[in-house]
């Protein structure tokens, strides 16, 4: 019993201090930057649709507007970053975009997670030699 209770202890006493490791959140649009700086003025709705994909926040009351929501929590307190871009048009044609992006968070993100959690294949062992 007096184990038990030293590990209920242990345990929420380490909870409290921020410990456990808390898992990086990325949520939303994550666009490129190759695909922003093909984005230009008199370009369709379709075409920056294929360049940026769907807008992560459709609003109904501004259908001449899509804006692009991407959100990165940051450290273990769960603080978070978000970022913002707009692409306003004018009879579906794009007159200007304008806020800002994670524009190199793709390929951060591949790198960190074989850093954290290993590559998913297995190492040709013939490449060594």
């Amino acid at each position: 019993m007096r184990n038990l209770l030293l590990v209920a202890a242990v345990a929420l006493s380490t909870t409290g201090c921020g410990i456990i490791y808390k898992q990086p959140i990325y949520q939303g649009n994550l666009i490129r930057e190759d695909a922003v700086s093909k984005l230009q003025v008199g370009q369709s709705k379709q075409q920056v649709n294929a360049l940026l994909g769907t807008p992560s926040v459709p609003d109904p009351f501004h259908a001449q507007r899509w804006d692009y929501t991407a959100s990165q929590r940051v450290d273990r307190l769960g603080r978070t970053e978000v970022k913002n871009f707009t692409v306003y048009f004018e009879n579906d044609a794009v007159t200007r975009w304008e806020g800002d992006y994670f524009p190199a968070n793709d390929k951060a993100l591949a790198q960190q997670t074989v850093r954290q959690f290993g590559r998913n294949l297995a190492k040709d062992k013939k490449k060594g030699r």
